[in-house]
């Protein structure tokens, strides 16, 4: 199983440097296009807007197409939106490319988690799904770190041109290694929207609405946030991210995700309210940075998990809604976090992210219980 989800990872961290290594970039970009760092952190904002809308639109487009095609697809429009990126000497065509960067990874997530599902028992789905997500997890340990010091000493083109490398890895790694695979898929938009209307998985896009808004409001602006070195914060939040996502996988299978998102969810919050204690000296800040980012991760397989149960007929539209909900998340988090700064400041960023996360864990525990969508969910999977 591994030996064929390994390529699906590979994507995803390609596509996961891509967007968040932005974070990093705000400074480097921000002067090189003389733009405020606000204006820089809304490159961001543009792709996760792009990502959430082309997403149902381009799978509904594709749905004729095997998913090794849509993968090898996806890939390549990713690529050629980064080198376009890298290319465009303004503001204004830097944020176009974006749209066309998004539209790529649109494609790309959703499938990867679809064909992940498809290869695999039920009983692994929370490892597999937990693996091929890690991607990006690992991307916030060692793309984003990397690219943000490589933007530093060489400018912050030659960090998309880092995330044009790996995109093209990944490809040929999918072109190599994974099999044809084909689900049953509705071309029609109509059926795409039509999950919406069950509330079993209405409340657990609302999650992740809230969930990636509000961790994302602080991790967008987190290098105003911080007087530290901003590449070991980054680094040890990573690092933290991939053990939560692994250990939110194996956790998912055994104990159900309730008890993940619950965990992962009231941890984030707290570790968001104590960003200016880690802001006191770098040990404390990378202590913080582990914490926050492996209790914050143990979510995203659980939540995945949630969505393949309650609609085991029809994963791909599932999963491509979870990840456009993911990305409205991001698309609030950029906007508003600007806003934030702009205003208050870093309190008003930390007050923002804190509260979107509190937001998410009370509207969880209010309808979890009584959205409940499987017996699975509710007793451990052995």
């Amino acid at each position: 199983m591994s030996a064929r989800l390994y390529p699906l990872a590979v994507g995803n961290f390609a596509i996961g440097t891509g967007m968040f290594v932005t974070a990093g970039l705000l400074p480097p970009i921000s002067t090189d296009l003389g733009i405020s760092t606000s204006a820089a952190g809304q490159l961001m904002t543009v792709f996760a807007l792009a990502y959430a809308v082309l997403s149902p639109l381009l799978a509904a487009l594709t749905a004729r197409l095997s998913r090794k095609t849509l993968l090898l697809l996806a890939l390549a429009v990713f690529v050629v939106g980064n080198v376009l990126t890298a290319l465009a000497p303004t503001y204004p065509l830097v944020l176009a490319t974006r749209v066309i960067a998004a539209a790529g990874a649109a494609m790309f997530t959703p499938t990867a988690s679809g064909v992940a599902n498809a290869l695999t028992a039920p009983e692994r789905r929370g490892r597999a799904l937990a693996l091929v997500m890690g991607g990006l997890s690992v991307s916030s340990a060692l793309g984003v770190p990397l690219g943000t010091w490589l933007g530093s000493v060489s400018g912050w083109r030659s960090t998309i041109w880092l995330v044009v490398g790996l995109g093209v890895v990944g490809f040929a790694g999918v072109a190599a290694v994974v099999p044809e695979v084909r689900m049953p898929m509705s071309g029609r938009l109509r059926e795409r929207f039509a999950p919406l209307g069950d509330r079993r998985v209405l409340v657990v896009l609302v999650t992740q609405l809230l969930m990636f808004g509000g961790g994302f409001t602080a991790y967008t602006y987190i290098g105003s946030l911080f007087d530290l070195p901003l590449p070991a914060v980054l680094w040890a939040w990573g690092i933290g991210g991939i053990v939560g996502n692994q250990l939110g996988g194996r956790f998912t299978d055994l104990y159900g995700p309730r008890r993940m998102v619950l965990i992962g969810l009231t941890a984030a919050t707290v570790f968001m309210a104590l960003i200016p204690v880690a802001n006191l000296s770098l040990p404390i800040a990378l202590v913080w940075a582990f914490l926050w980012g492996g209790l914050g991760w143990l979510v995203a397989p659980a939540q995945q998990f949630r969505t393949v149960a309650a609609l085991p007929d029809n994963v791909p539209v599932g999963l491509g809604l979870l990840a456009s909900a993911q990305y409205v998340g991001l698309f609030v988090a950029g906007l508003a976090g600007g806003l934030a700064l702009d205003s208050y400041g870093r309190a008003g960023v930390v007050v923002l992210s804190t509260g979107l996360g509190l937001a998410a864990l009370v509207f969880t525990l209010a309808t979890y219980r009584g959205a409940a969508i499987s017996a699975k969910e509710s007793v451990p999977v052995r």
